[in-house]
């Protein structure tokens, strides 16, 4: 599934990202996922919950990528 998202501020935390675009439930699975090493930012595993994702990265992960504008 590859979704686009787009930025209303200069970043938005991974975690709610991963919430607003339906790839989780809630907050607290989303931040499960990231635990888990199962998300990466531009191929990169990332770790950090609220790592700021900014316009121009791709978060991905199985099934799912999210091109952030």
């Amino acid at each position: 599934m590859d979704l686009d998202f787009e930025l209303q501020s200069d970043y938005i935390p991974l975690c709610d990202l991963l919430k607003y675009c339906g790839i989780t439930e809630t907050g607290g699975m989303a931040k499960q996922l990231i635990a888990e090493g199962m998300v990466l930012v531009d191929g990169e595993v990332e770790l950090r919950k609220t790592a700021k994702i900014r316009a121009g990265q791709v978060v991905s992960g199985e099934g799912f990528a999210i091109h952030v504008t």
